[in-house]
């Protein structure tokens, strides 16, 4: 229930959040445009794992920045920026280790870019282009068609070398367009979380009310743009040693900031803590990715509508959890707003109601743009359903946010490394397979979304 010492804590939660996730959903349109734009790119049409690495490295720098918005969310919340020379060592702490995670999360992504690459081609044999270079590879010259003895066996061997050859400098280029698009955004987009956090400190606002959605926002768009960027720029060096030695660059400095982490008590202890639910988050997207792909050609508008039922649940619950995660540490410490101030936190239940009537008018909103610039065609059924299944989603995020972060703090892990990601790999998938369901609703009444022609 609402009280007079509770309202202005409700009241700085919607003045805080709704801009922001207006904001969220803008940028994930415009990702999701960008992306469009992007794919076209020569690098992206030249070497298709740049392609397939896209939704994987996105999932785990955006858990990489939300992480970091967490904990200094946190970290301004009890206190620990007040002090200048205490702040700038976290600051610059988490900066470092972003350097070291961006890098060895890329490099994995890499990886699995790779290895889909491989495995897509045997699944869908008639996809070639996904396997077939650009550059043609040796082939064995007619008259050697003829010979016997133990000459095919080493013309295959050749074949297959220069199959190898291939796919390590394809993964040499991968890799290096990967870790050096993601350090650059790391040091981007920690600094402007870093100042803005510091600045939302300094004005008496919450950081925890302001700050995850828009790193996971803009943690997409800016590393979406460097990947696109820096393909680029190497691919006309691909087979050139200047992708190799600028990966080699990128290594030598993770290792270098990963030396200064450790020397930094502040956020020492952080670099052994916080993997499990990153690659997990990304083996979870990988089920996304398989409901997208199955149901993306199916439904008209099926993409679009995606990315707000997905992504603004998931923004709402990093929001809820960060708060949680902040109350938890604060209470550790024995930190509480002294009586006399007349503060008082909401409870739990209160602010997860108000962050869903929040999301209310911006999924309206969103749907109103869609419809208003003609990008899609909403019968009133699908209106009325998609913003029930919306509610639901957004339901669904807050209760697992709560869940999950309390979880974590019971078994002695901390919220602000391991919640967001799992947490926002959940919603990706539930949000999506809300969506779905609703697009099957609506079409047992006759209804149909449809996209307007060249959008």
């Amino acid at each position: 229930m609402v009280t007079a010492k509770s309202w202005p804590q409700i009241q700085s939660i919607v003045m805080e959040s709704a801009p922001t996730l207006l904001f969220t959903t803008i940028g994930l349109l415009f990702t999701g445009e960008l992306l469009d734009h992007v794919s076209r790119w020569r690098a992206m049409r030249e070497v298709d794992q740049l392609i397939m690495i896209i939704p994987v490295i996105l999932n785990l720098k955006g858990n990489l920045e939300m992480n970091l918005s967490a904990r200094l969310g946190t970290a301004a919340n009890v206190g620990e920026l007040d002090d200048p020379p205490t702040r700038r060592k976290i600051i610059i702490g988490n900066l470092a280790l972003l350097q070291v995670q961006a890098t060895v999360v890329s490099f994995v992504a890499s990886g699995v870019s790779l290895l889909l690459g491989l495995i897509v081609p045997h699944i869908h044999p008639q996809r070639e282009t996904l396997v077939i270079p650009r550059r043609p590879l040796p082939h064995r010259p007619p008259s050697e068609g003829l010979r016997k003895s133990g000459f095919p066996t080493l013309v295959t061997c050749r074949i297959s070398c220069s199959v190898f050859f291939h796919l390590c400098r394809r993964f040499i280029m991968v890799a290096s367009t990967a870790m050096t698009a993601a350090c650059l955004s790391s040091l981007l987009l920690g600094s402007f979380m870093c100042f803005l956090v510091v600045l939302c400190r300094r004005f008496g606002r919450d950081p925890d009310n302001i700050a995850p959605p828009i790193a996971s926002c803009l943690g997409d768009l800016v590393t979406l743009i460097l990947l696109g960027l820096v393909s680029s720029a190497l691919i006309i060096s691909l087979h050139t040693p200047i992708p190799f030695t600028l990966a080699i660059i990128v290594v030598l400095s993770a290792l270098s900031c990963g030396m200064f982490t450790r020397r930094n008590p502040h956020v020492a202890p952080l670099l052994t803590q916080g993997w499990t639910p990153l690659f997990g988050a990304m083996v979870i997207s990988s089920g996304t990715g398989i409901v997208l792909d199955l149901f993306v050609s199916r439904y008209d508008g099926f993409a679009l509508l995606a990315v707000v039922i997905s992504g603004l649940p998931g923004a709402v619950g990093a929001i809820f959890a960060s708060r949680l995660s902040t109350r938890l540490h604060a209470a550790a410490l024995s930190l509480a707003p002294p009586a006399t101030s007349g503060i008082v936190e909401p409870s739990s239940r209160m602010v997860m109601l108000t962050l869903l009537v929040v999301t209310l008018p911006v999924e309206v909103i969103f749907l109103s743009i869609l419809a208003g610039l003609g990008w899609l065609r909403l019968p009133f059924a699908f209106v009325a359903l998609s913003v029930v299944f919306f509610c639901i989603a957004v339901s669904s995020s807050l209760l697992i946010a709560r869940w999950l972060t309390n979880l974590l703090w019971k078994r002695n892990l901390d919220p602000d490394m391991y919640a967001l990601p799992i947490h926002s790999a959940l919603m990706d998938l539930i949000g999506q397979l809300l969506l779905v369901l609703c697009f099957e609703v609506v079409s047992l009444f006759g209804a149909r979304v449809q996209v307007k022609a060249g959008t």
